[in-house]
């Protein structure tokens, strides 16, 4: 009686061993099928496409977090960022979390306009 009953068991670790392996092996394949299309992505990166996913806002969400229609004039950006910074404060009840996000939104709208500005000095240079 003993003796079957050892090999019942016997019997049921090796199929849950051999069941175990299997799943490994399937496992490391995903693995590595995902780490070679990452890899092909990652050859097809370009920063010039991808300036929101390096700042992690697009422009059309720092507008709408600071409620600017152009992002151009400065006046109104500023404007808006102040309002909403000191609205947002800890001692006014506001929340860190918003407070962040008005402050990413600025930088990103600062960026664009660097970057607009960094054209319209290159463009009237080549004049």
């Amino acid at each position: 009686m003993a003796r079957y009953l050892v090999r019942i068991v016997l019997l049921g670790a090796q199929s849950i061993g051999k069941a175990f392996a299997k799943t490994v092996r399937q496992e490391v394949e995903v693995y590595r099928e995902a780490a070679r299309v990452h890899a092909a992505q990652s050859a097809t990166f370009n920063p010039t496409k991808t300036d929101a996913a390096l700042k992690g806002m697009t422009l059309e969400e720092a507008q709408l977090i600071l409620n600017v229609k152009d992002v151009l004039d400065r006046g109104e950006v500023e404007n808006k960022f102040q309002y909403l910074f000191h609205a947002n404060q800890k001692k006014a009840g506001g929340s860190f979390y918003i407070q962040s996000k008005v402050v990413r939104a600025k930088e990103r709208i600062d960026q664009e306009i660097k970057k607009w500005e960094a054209q319209t000095v290159s463009q009237s240079e080549s004049k």
